[in-house]
């Protein structure tokens, strides 16, 4: 085995097993050279395997962070709100919002949904902070057709419950597509990402109700350090 292999597998060993607890740093590069006897750059091979696996990421100025590795499981193929996985998962978690108003569909943003143009729709924008960590940002559009008023107090806890409760409406299914983005001043602003942030996950989706009427568009932004998302897939021939 090569020898950066070697320091891989016994870095990834420590973190694992909370000798380097996660949000802490690892040893400098100088100084893990020193403790295996080996050159700074093959620590950086050793090192860049680590960042590759999600074990850890660097930081300008800082060095190697260990990430937290209890990341909250989001489900790919469901159709869960964010207030239903916080209560299962028991995430600590705060929601604010940041703009509500209403806007008229752009031709772009009708090109998605079928909404007319120039129909007015709801634009929300809120940042959920986990850990007292911002670490997702929900842009969601509603047909201001089938959702006629969009209390700000209501969408603060849970936009599903004020749609599906005060509303009654039937939310059936979503057409979803998950992307890796390079991020935007107005996300790392949120997000309170550092320079060394360069990506987020997007999760765009369109949701429908029980008579295939669309009747929103979301974005759901996610930090990289914050989430894994799971699927459930049974095997069947095509």
């Amino acid at each position: 085995m090569n020898k950066f292999k070697e320091i891989y597998a016994d870095l990834e060993k420590k973190i694992l097993s909370g000798e380097y607890p996660s949000n802490t740093l690892l040893p400098s590069e100088k100084q893990l050279s020193e403790m295996y006897n080996v050159s700074r750059e093959t620590i950086r091979k050793a090192l860049n395997l680590l960042i590759n696996t999600g074990l850890i990421q660097k930081k300008q100025g800082k060095g190697s962070i260990v990430l937290d590795l209890n990341r909250f499981d989001f489900p790919i193929s469901g159709l869960t709100s964010f207030k239903e996985l916080k209560d299962s998962q028991k995430i600590d978690s705060v929601t604010k919002v940041i703009e509500i108003k209403k806007v008229a569909v752009s031709p772009t943003l009708s090109e998605k949904t079928g909404w007319p143009v120039a129909s007015e729709a709801w634009k929300l924008v809120r940042t959920r902070t986990i850990n007292g960590e911002p670490a997702i940002i929900d842009i969601d559009y509603l047909d201001a057709n089938i959702v006629p008023v969009l209390p700000e107090k209501k969408v603060s806890q849970s936009l599903y419950d004020f749609l599906e409760i005060d509303l009654g409406l039937e939310i059936s299914y979503a057409q979803k597509e998950i992307t890796v983005e390079n991020v935007t001043k107005e996300v790392r602003d949120l997000l309170e990402l550092t320079l060394d942030d360069n990506h987020v996950v997007t999760v765009k989706s369109l949701v429908y109700l029980a008579d295939t009427s669309c009747f929103e568009y979301t974005e759901s932004i996610h930090r990289l350090d914050k989430f894994r998302f799971v699927d459930f897939a049974r095997r069947r021939k095509v």
